[in-house]
């Protein structure tokens, strides 16, 4: 049995016709709801978050569960302003920049929950933050976020790690506070 699908109507939901092999009947056409999304472009994700360049700090995301965690990259280059000064010769990302990279991951989460008033997540703290080991132009970050609680719609919590080629670069909690 062959199976169809329209792969040019992301939002429209699956059409798939079934067609039978010489034994069976033909059967009627069944109409699936479609996945959630699990990626997210770098065009997309300029449509729900605010930031813009320098401080637009994720490429990609990679993968996204509604409501509970996305993983998104950074690639990290030689080009970005902070390297000219942090440091000279030995370039590092700074610690705050790869926070905030985690931090804008886990927006991607807050922005795609539904029935969350209009408004900006922005800090309202920073937990348990470790820094393993540096992150250095060439480098990808892979950014995990999970949600661990949502408090009055408002006041979200979630638990961050980065990784390059695997290996821990920095984790910790983050808080959000809904700003109107």
């Amino acid at each position: 049995m062959s199976t169809l699908t329209d792969v040019n109507a992301p939002t429209s939901p699956e059409i798939s016709t079934e067609y039978p092999s010489p034994n069976q009947e033909v059967s009627e056409q069944v109409i699936a709801t479609p996945a959630p999304k699990t990626l997210f472009t770098i065009e997309e994700i300029q449509q729900l978050l605010p930031h813009r360049y320098p401080f637009a700090l994720v490429d990609r995301i990679i993968d996204y569960v509604p409501g509970k965690k996305a993983v998104g990259i950074k690639n990290v280059s030689i080009n970005e302003p902070h390297f000219q000064g942090h440091f000279p010769g030995r370039p590092i990302m700074p610690g705050v920049l790869i926070v905030e990279a985690m931090a804008q991951v886990g927006g991607i989460v807050l922005t795609q929950i539904p029935d969350l008033p209009k408004g900006l997540f922005v800090f309202a703290g920073i937990d348990k933050v470790r820094f393993r080991r540096p992150v250095v132009p060439g480098d990808q970050l892979v950014m995990t976020l999970e949600l661990i609680c949502l408090k009055q719609r408002r006041i979200a919590k979630m638990q961050g790690r980065a990784e390059v080629d695997g290996k821990l670069v920095t984790e910790g909690e983050l808080m959000f506070s809904l700003v109107d």
